[in-house]
């Protein structure tokens, strides 16, 4: 018996030695979707920030496929020393019910350590689509089901789900399209190879619209934007009802010290809560919201997972 407790008083005392060096070289920040997304935008701004209070070089680390899932694996697999981290976004949750199996669990692989921000999305559809406006593209859905086609970064997404859920409530059947990301996806309907594309965040958008590469047809919101007071929500555009917001949250694998969840989680809020880091976030069209602490992430995960699960049976969104 006493040889047991000094094994594990042992592996206790290492365990807070490593935390309190922590971190002794460069953390890497696994984003399961490719460059150029809102995910990769996120990792990135939060990556820089990090970097200061940790004292180490913050990489980020592009594996992208399976709507995340080849990234979320491979994070999970990676030793809980907090050297390796995970920022993901819808996908990481709705995965586990949208594909027959998932070789990850989102509440019992991983430790979650902060919210990060949350943003709107908006409709866009390529000039060449005969529409103005929310109204038009369902009146010519209906007259042409699975004849207009929508981008979405991959089955199970976050565009994949608000076109999913807009196909369910409008009573339409618009097409799914699926790329490996959302740089891929709206580019593909700039290009007019998809006619229509839920934008991650509003920004991203603006500079096609102006250009008149794309129209806007209603943001995915409660409430209009102020970055873009003139489009309106789904809802004022003849969808009540209709909101889907995205998040965005930091992650690393389960088993990861407890001291080190916390001295990340620090690190974060106090980055978050910068007005400069606030303003950089705001400039993609996001609002940085970091959690409390992180069980108060954990438990909104948690809360959540039953919603997404609703949302995906009555969207009747499947993976092929």
């Amino acid at each position: 018996m006493e040889r047991t407790l000094a094994v594990l008083f042992c592996a206790f005392a290492a365990a807070c030695a490593a935390a309190a060096e922590y971190p002794a070289k460069p953390v890497r920040i696994i984003t399961p979707f490719p460059p150029g997304g809102s995910v990769d935008l996120v990792a990135r701004l939060i990556g820089a920030d990090l970097s200061k209070p940790l004292g180490q070089q913050v990489v980020i680390d592009n594996r992208t496929g399976a709507s995340g899932i080849i990234g979320t694996e491979l994070a999970k697999n990676a030793a809980p020393d907090g050297y390796a981290l995970l920022v993901n976004t819808l996908p990481f949750v709705t995965n586990q019910f949208a594909y027959e199996k998932v070789p990850y669990d989102p509440i019992n692989d991983f430790a979650s350590i902060s919210l990060l921000a949350s943003v709107a999305s908006v409709l866009v559809c390529h000039p060449a689509l005969p529409v103005n406006s929310m109204k038009d593209l369902i009146a010519l859905a209906r007259s042409k089901p699975n004849e207009i086609t929508y981008g979405t970064a991959g089955a199970a997404t976050n565009p994949h789900i608000a076109g999913e859920l807009l196909n369910n409530l409008a009573k339409i059947k618009l097409l799914a399209v699926h790329y490996k990301g959302g740089g891929p996806a709206q580019i593909a309907t700039l290009s007019g190879e998809t006619q229509l594309y839920f934008v991650n965040a509003i920004p991203e958008a603006l500079p096609h619209i102006q250009a008149k590469k794309l129209r806007a047809l209603g943001i995915t919101a409660a409430k209009r934007n102020p970055t873009a007071p003139d489009i309106p929500t789904m809802a004022e555009a003849g969808l009540p009802g209709y909101e889907v917001l995205l998040w965005f949250g930091l992650y690393a694998p389960a088993g990861t010290p407890q001291a080190v969840v916390q001295r990340l989680h620090q690190a974060a809020l106090r980055g978050l809560s910068k007005p400069e880091v606030k303003e950089k976030v705001a400039v993609g069209g996001m609002d940085a919201s970091p959690s409390a602490s992180p069980e108060a992430f954990d438990a909104e995960i948690r809360a959540e997972a039953p919603v997404l699960t609703r949302i995906i049976r009555e969207s009747g969104a499947k993976i092929e």
